[in-house]
C-alpha cells in the first residue's frame, strides 16, 4: 500500500460559473499541488478531464478554452435554431455534436485508461435513476452524458442505457473522492455554497431554489460524514458570502461575460486560502 497521501480534486458541477474551478486549478498548481485522483461532475468532468489528461498543461488549456469563443459557441445557437432544435427533439434546446466536436479537437486522450491521472465522472442513469460512475472506456461520451443538462443538451445513451447531467445525483462528490482512497481532498466548486439560500420570489426561481437545496443537501451530508483523519479543502470562489439567493448567471448560460472575473476571483481567493494554511 502507497504510504503516500493520496490527493484528491473533486469538481464540482455549475454550468458556465465553472470557470471558478480554473482560477482554483490556477491556485493549487502555482501552490505546488498535484492529484493523484480526480472525480468529477457535469461542468466539473470537463475541467477535471482535462487536469487529469495533462495535469501539468490543465491551466493553460483551460484558460484558454474559457477565455476563446469555443464554450460560447457549444450554446452559440440563434434563437430560431434552438426553438427549431427543441420543436424537433421535444425534450431539449441544443444539439450536443458543438460539445461534442470541442472535446475531440481539444482533449490530448481518448480514453479513460489514457489518462496521466487515475479520473472519474459521474451522470445520471434514467432507466435506473441513480449514479453511474464512468471509469474507463471512452471518455468522451462519458462527458457528454455527465453534462448533459435536462432541457439545454439531449440525454445520451452509452449501450442499451441513457444518461443526464450528473449534478441530478452528486453535484459535488466528495464522498467519492473519499471511497477512492483519498486523504487529501480539495474540493473546487462553483461558489454557490458560500451563499445562503433566501426564499424564491419569481415563478423560474422555485425549480432553482428546490435544486440547490437538494444539492446542497447532499453535499453536507457527505462532508459530515467522511471518516475522521481526511484533510478536506474546500476552496474559496470569491466574494461568494456576501451575496445572497440565487445566482441567475447559472440561468444566463449563454452569456461568458463574467468570465475572465469568476477566474481571477477564485484564484485570488484560493491562492490566499492555500498560503494561509502552507
Amino acid at each position: 500500500m502507497d504510504p503516500k497521501p493520496r490527493v484528491a480534486f473533486v469538481l464540482g458541477g455549475g454550468g458556465v460559473l465553472g470557470a471558478h474551478e480554473v482560477g482554483m486549478l490556477r491556485a493549487l498548481q502555482e501552490h505546488g499541488v498535484r492529484p493523484d485522483v480526480v472525480v468529477g461532475t457535469s461542468i466539473g468532468a470537463l475541467n477535471g478531464a482535462f487536469v487529469a489528461a495533462e495535469p501539468a498543461t490543465a491551466v493553460e488549456r483551460l484558460t484558454g478554452l474559457w477565455a476563446e469563443d469555443s464554450v460560447r459557441d457549444v450554446f452559440g445557437a440563434r434563437v430560431w435554431a434552438r426553438l427549431w432544435t427543441l420543436a424537433r427533439s421535444g425534450t431539449h434546446l441544443h444539439s450536443n455534436e458543438q460539445l461534442r466536436r470541442m472535446l475531440d479537437e481539444l482533449l490530448p486522450v481518448r480514453t479513460f485508461e489514457e489518462m496521466a491521472v487515475p479520473f472519474q465522472c459521474v451522470a445520471a442513469g434514467i432507466e435506473t435513476a441513480m449514479a453511474h460512475w464512468f471509469t474507463g472506456g471512452p471518455l468522451i461520451p462519458a462527458m457528454l452524458a455527465s453534462s448533459a443538462a435536462p432541457g439545454l443538451l439531449p440525454p445520451v445513451r452509452i449501450g442499451d442505457r441513457h444518461y443526464f447531467d450528473g449534478g441530478l445525483v452528486d453535484s459535488i462528490p466528495v464522498g467519492r473522492a473519499a471511497m477512492l482512497g483519498a486523504t487529501t481532498i480539495y474540493v473546487l466548486h462553483v461558489g454557490r455554497i458560500e451563499r445562503d439560500l433566501t426564499p424564491p420570489r419569481r415563478p423560474w426561481e422555485v425549480g432553482m431554489v428546490a435544486f440547490e437545496i437538494a444539492r446542497r443537501h447532499r453535499f453536507f451530508e457527505e462532508m459530515a460524514s467522511l471518516p475522521d483523519g481526511l484533510d478536506v479543502h474546500v476552496l474559496p470562489a470569491g466574494g461568494g458570502a456576501q451575496k445572497a439567493g440565487i445566482d441567475l448567471a447559472q440561468m444566463r448560460y449563454r452569456n461568458m461575460s463574467g468570465i475572465r472575473a469568476h477566474i481571477e476571483r477564485a484564484y485570488q481567493a484560493s491562492l490566499g486560502y492555500l498560503k494561509e494554511r502552507a
